[in-house]
């Protein structure tokens, strides 16, 4: 995917775009997800989530807000996978219709260690896609910072 530097990257065809960041967290695997799956915590600790209403489970719907827009987005949890024995969990949460215009963002956790791979990437796709690209905003940053967010929290010492 991408080095676990917690850079973005990102990379564009004409009905496909993707961003997408890595961290390495010296925190378990299940520390990781149970940040993931409380949306009404995610203001607390996250700078790029303004507010995050709903229940993170499969078949959910969830209503996100962010600092950079003042549009809310409706999502819809696809999937949700918690750390199994081998530390890996997966993520799915997606918005739109497929053949026209939809973004789908995918967390995964990767036991490394006594820590976890952190993985985020947000695809977005569609035929309305090359007219939609000009004005989205430049995801990068708010990756970053997303993946600097769930770092600190996870290894906070008040969490240990």
């Amino acid at each position: 995917m991408t080095n676990a530097d917690g850079r973005a990257i990102h990379e564009r065809t004409t009905f496909r775009m993707r961003y997408a960041v890595a961290i390495d967290i010296d925190a378990p695997p299940q520390r990781v997800w149970s940040l993931l799956c409380d949306a009404g915590d995610y203001p607390r600790w996250n700078s790029t989530v303004s507010s995050l209403e709903g229940e993170i489970a499969v078949g959910n719907k969830l209503v996100l807000r962010v600092p950079y827009s003042d549009r809310a987005f409706k999502l819809r949890v696809d999937e949700a996978q918690a750390p199994g024995a081998d530390g890996r969990a997966r993520m799915v949460w997606g918005d739109g219709m497929a053949a026209m215009f939809r973004g789908e963002r995918t967390f995964t956790l990767q036991k490394r260690g006594e820590g976890t791979r952190f993985e985020m990437s947000e695809v977005f796709k569609g035929l309305m896609l090359p007219m939609i690209a000009g004005s989205l905003p430049d995801f990068a940053p708010h990756f970053e910072a997303y993946a600097r967010d769930l770092k600190k929290e996870a290894e906070g010492d008040e969490h240990g």
